[in-house]
C-alpha cells in the first residue's frame, strides 16, 4: 500500500476481505470507534460511495484513504503469534499457488519458508494462508521442512482436512521428490527400511538406551536418475512413511551421500574438487515435485507437478539432468 496516495486499489490477494478487517490489517493501531466515525462522516469511501464498514471488498475496488489516518499505519503487521508479514509477502505467496478451489489450495513452497508457525518463526504458510483466505478454515494436512521446496497441499475446510489428513497418514496420498546428492550412490535403485530418532538412524526398533524412546519406522524408495561419476547423484525419492528429516537422514547415513546444501547432516562431507562453484546458493537441493491424492469432495484422483526453483533449474541445465 502506498501511504502518500489518497486512495488504494484492492488487490487480488485482498479479494473477499471485509472493509473493517482491511483497515485493521493496514492501520492496526486505529481504534474501531475512529473507523466507524470516519464511515459515518463519509471520509472513508469505497468506489466513491459512503460505507458502513461491513462491505466485502473485491479486486479492483478503490478505497478512499483520508490523510488523517496515516498515523495508524504499521507495516509489516505483527500477529498475536509473533509472526510478521506484509501485504507484499502475501502477494508473493499468492503467486506460488498452482491450484485453488473451495476445498484445497496447492502451493509451490519456496525454500526457507516455514510451513507452520511457532516460537521464533517470522513467517509461515499456515498463518499467511489464513490471511489469504479469511473466510475459510485453513488446516495443514502434511508438512515440508522449512529448507525443502515444492508442493504443499492445504485444506480450506474441516471435511477436506479430515479426508486429506487420513490420506497422508495412510500413504494413499503419494509424494515424489527429486534431490541432488553429494556422492556416488552405489545401487541404481532400492528401498531403505530402518528406524529414526532425534537425527539418528537405527537398524532395529529397540528403545534407545537411557531414554526409553522408541525409534520410528521409516521407509524410503529411491531411484538414481543420473550421475556425475564419483561426485554427484541425481535421485528420485518416494517416501512410504513421513518421518522428520527422513529423506535427509537416509541420504546422509544410509546412501552415504548427503543432499547438497544440507548443513545439518552433510556439513562433514567434502565435495569433489571443482564442483563447489556450481552451488553458490545455500539452499537445500531437495524438491517435492509431484503429488497424487484423491480430491476430498469429488473423489477423483488428481496429480500435481511443479517447476523446480531457479537455483535447482540452473544446475540441472548445466549438468543435463531432467525431471522423471
Amino acid at each position: 500500500m502506498i501511504l502518500m496516495a489518497d486512495s488504494v486499489t484492492v488487490s487480488a490477494v485482498e479479494d473477499g476481505t471485509r472493509l473493517l478487517r482491511w483497515f485493521g490489517r493496514n492501520f492496526p493501531s486505529m481504534p474501531h470507534r475512529e473507523f466507524y466515525r470516519l464511515c459515518r462522516g463519509g471520509q472513508l469511501r469505497v468506489n466513491s460511495a459512503r460505507c458502513r464498514g461491513t462491505e466485502v471488498l473485491h479486486t479492483g475496488d478503490v478505497i478512499r484513504i483520508p490523510p488523517t489516518i496515516r498515523k495508524f499505519a504499521e507495516v509489516p503487521k505483527k500477529t498475536e503469534s509473533g509472526e510478521q508479514f506484509s501485504l507484499s509477502d502475501l502477494e508473493k505467496l499468492r503467486h506460488t499457488i498452482i491450484y485453488n478451489d473451495d476445498d484445497i489450495v496447492v502451493f509451490n513452497k519456496p525454500a526457507g519458508l516455514a510451513v507452520q508457525g511457532g516460537s521464533g518463526i517470522r513467517k509461515s504458510i499456515d498463518k499467511m494462508a489464513a490471511a489469504l483466505f479469511p473466510y475459510y478454515k485453513i488446516s495443514l494436512v502434511h508438512r515440508l521442512d522449512r529448507e525443502t521446496s515444492g508442493l504443499l497441499v492445504v485444506a480450506k475446510n474441516q471435511k477436506a482436512a479430515q479426508v486429506l489428513s487420513r490420506a497422508f497418514q495412510s500413504k494413499t496420498a503419494k509424494k515424489e521428490y527429486v534431490a541432488l546428492l553429494n556422492g556416488d550412490v552405489k545401487n541404481s535403485h532400492g528401498v531403505i527400511d530402518d528406524y529414526l530418532l532425534k537425527g539418528r538412524v537405527f537398524d532395529t526398533p529397540e528403545r534407545e538406551n537411557g531414554t526409553g524412546a522408541r525409534p520410528a519406522h521409516a521407509v524410503t524408495e529411491y531411484k538414481v536418475l543420473s550421475r556425475v561419476a564419483g561426485a554427484l547423484t541425481w535421485v528420485m525419492f518416494s517416501p512410504r512413511t513421513g518421518r522428520t528429516h527422513q529423506l535427509r537422514l537416509h541420504s546422509a547415513f544410509v546412501l552415504n551421500a548427503p543432499i547438497i546444501g544440507d548443513d545439518l547432516y552433510g556439513r562433514n562431507k567434502k565435495m569433489a574438487d571443482g564442483l563447489e562453484s556450481l552451488f553458490a546458493t545455500n539452499n537445500l537441493f531437495l524438491f517435492a515435485y509431484k503429488i497424487t491424492f484423491q480430491h476430498p469432495s469429488t473423489g477423483r484422483m488428481i496429480t500435481f507437478r511443479a517447476p523446480v526453483p531457479d537455483f535447482m533449474a540452473a544446475v540441472m541445465k548445466l549438468l543435463e539432468f531432467e525431471l522423471p
